[in-house]
């Protein structure tokens, strides 16, 4: 059967890249972490010395430079002008200021063309918040994952932890998550929204393997199973 895309969206830390991430390897898909993509702007307007408020100044770096996503066994790698920066752009400092630039029309301009190119052979697993919505909307599968606030919170604070990069207190991550949501939800450029034709799944209570397993059942209902 023919490959298909599939779209994966939801708030912050909801497990998005680690669900997409194994759903991809379970098929034989390409994986893209699109907000790996609005994280490498990020880091490099901090490389760069400018402020994220400069939207122009922003905009003009973003179409000097060049990001590449390269998939590995380990998880994907990030590279910024042939700077490896896979750590680097999930540091509290980027996290801290990825949201603004990613609200700025022409960054999502930018990153929404490329990102489109990259699932226009299909077979493609991408995550982020307005994947369904705008960047993939005829996607075959498309679903919204979600979880608790709390959930979430504890979950990024593992992660960076396991990281070595863990420089927040679970309740400086809670307070954090929420303060996404609400820039992300209200937000004037493609908001993050559950698309009409989205599955939604609430993951608080389900391992990895349990999602995984779901949307791969939906896959095989849907369209066959991919391969």
């Amino acid at each position: 059967m023919d490959k298909f895309n599939i779209a994966i969206d939801g708030p912050a830390g909801a497990g998005k890249s680690t669900i997409a991430r194994h759903v991809a390897g379970a098929l034989g898909f390409i994986y893209v972490d699109t907000g790996a993509m609005y994280r490498a702007v990020t880091w490099k307007v901090h490389q760069e010395g400018l402020l994220p408020q400069q939207e122009t100044e922003v905009a003009a770096l973003a179409n000097r430079m060049q990001i590449e996503l390269i998939p590995r066994a380990e998880g994907q790698q990030v590279f910024v002008d042939g700077v490896d920066v896979t750590k680097e752009i999930r540091s509290k400092a980027i996290t801290d200021d990825v949201s603004q630039i990613a609200s700025f029309g022409a960054i999502r301009h930018l990153l929404v063309s490329l990102q489109q190119q990259m699932a226009s052979t299909k077979g493609v697993v991408m995550d982020g918040r307005d994947i369904g919505t705008h960047v993939m909307p005829d996607a075959e599968i498309k679903i919204f994952l979600t979880a608790s606030v709390s959930e979430r919170a504890e979950r990024r604070f593992k992660e960076l932890q396991s990281s070595g990069i863990g420089t927040m207190t679970l309740s400086e991550l809670e307070q954090d998550i929420a303060r996404r949501d609400q820039f992300d939800q209200e937000r004037e450029i493609s908001p993050l929204r559950r698309a009409h034709d989205a599955v939604l799944m609430d993951s608080t209570s389900m391992t990895i393997a349990e999602v995984v397993d779901e949307i791969l059942g939906l896959c095989k209902d849907k369209v066959g199973g991919g391969k």
